[in-house]
């Protein structure tokens, strides 16, 4: 049997730092969760709280307006101008941006799907090592952004019938002919646009000067905000991500060794474990030792 209770301090403090079968009064033997293994369960399921809320918004969504608007069609939010949903789609890429052909479609499906196994290996590492929730939030974002989009490669072109660029007509769901592709040739759903406002690069300006540009162009998806988002929160807030001190390393690795008890501190001002035996914890104090 499996106990997994709300960890909270006092029955932190009471369970051993690694698992345990122990027998109760009536015979039966338990086996107990770790302080560790509780830490990791509750980390893990913020994460696929994060993953999960963050796909569902994303996804209806997307399904909404595959269904309810024709390709260009726009709804100004509020009755704002620079607030529209737009419905496109592309190929694959964030913010519109495509990768033409099929093979550069099946190529980016392909590297997305490998993306992502090397998303939920990382942050499985960052669970394990104690990393902040901050942290552990912002990869969230960037995984949940980066499956949204993968569902849309891979099954929307089965489950969906075309959406008609010119005629105006809306896409059916689980059509009877079958969808528009095959598996991982399905499009993306575009639909916030934001042209928030437009003017003219000054005479000057090397390349584009005297032309027009209207900001912001692209059409994007909750899945890109997802990954925008979860990318601007590591590079804005979580900059220790980058690089820790040797210090802040050892300290992280004597860590579980001092919740399991293998740290002594000696009244000298020691502390001895398996690996390194008289090693100063602190410095001494030269008039204390002098008084020794």
């Amino acid at each position: 049997m499996f106990i997994a209770q709300r960890a909270d301090p006092a029955l932190l403090r009471s369970l051993p730092p690694t698992n345990q079968v122990v027998t109760d009064q009536a015979g039966i033997e338990i086996q107990t969760c770790s302080i560790k293994e509780i830490i990791d369960l509750k980390a893990s399921f913020k994460v696929a709280i994060v993953v999960l809320l963050v796909l569902l918004i994303d996804q209806v969504l997307k399904v909404w307006v595959k269904t309810s608007m024709s390709y260009g069609e726009e709804i100004y939010l509020f009755g704002l101008d620079w607030a529209r949903i737009h419905f496109v789609e592309n190929n694959g890429m964030a913010f519109g941006l495509s990768l033409g052909g099929d093979y550069g479609k099946l190529v980016l499906s392909t590297f997305r799907i490998i993306a992502v196994g090397g998303l939920i290996y990382y942050i499985r590492y960052l669970i394990q090592h104690k990393a902040s929730f901050g942290l552990l939030f912002s990869f969230s974002l960037i995984l949940a952004g980066a499956i949204g989009n993968i569902i849309d490669s891979a099954f929307y072109g089965l489950i969906f019938s075309e959406s008609p660029f010119h005629s105006g007509g809306l896409a059916t769901l689980f059509p009877e002919g079958g969808g528009y592709a095959t598996f991982l040739h399905g499009k993306v759903v575009d639909m916030l646009y934001f042209p928030m406002f437009e003017g003219v690069f000054p005479e000057w300006l090397p390349f584009w000067g005297g032309e027009g540009f209207l900001f912001f162009r692209p059409v994007f998806n909750i899945a890109d905000m997802s990954i925008t988002i979860g990318v601007m929160s590591i590079l804005i807030f979580q900059r220790s991500f980058f690089g820790k001190t040797e210090i802040e390393e050892e300290n992280a690795e004597n860590f579980p060794k001092m919740q399991a008890g293998t740290v002594e501190v000696g009244a000298n001002g020691t502390h001895n474990d398996e690996t390194n035996q008289g090693t100063e914890f602190w410095p001494e104090d030269p008039q204390t030792k002098s008084e020794n």
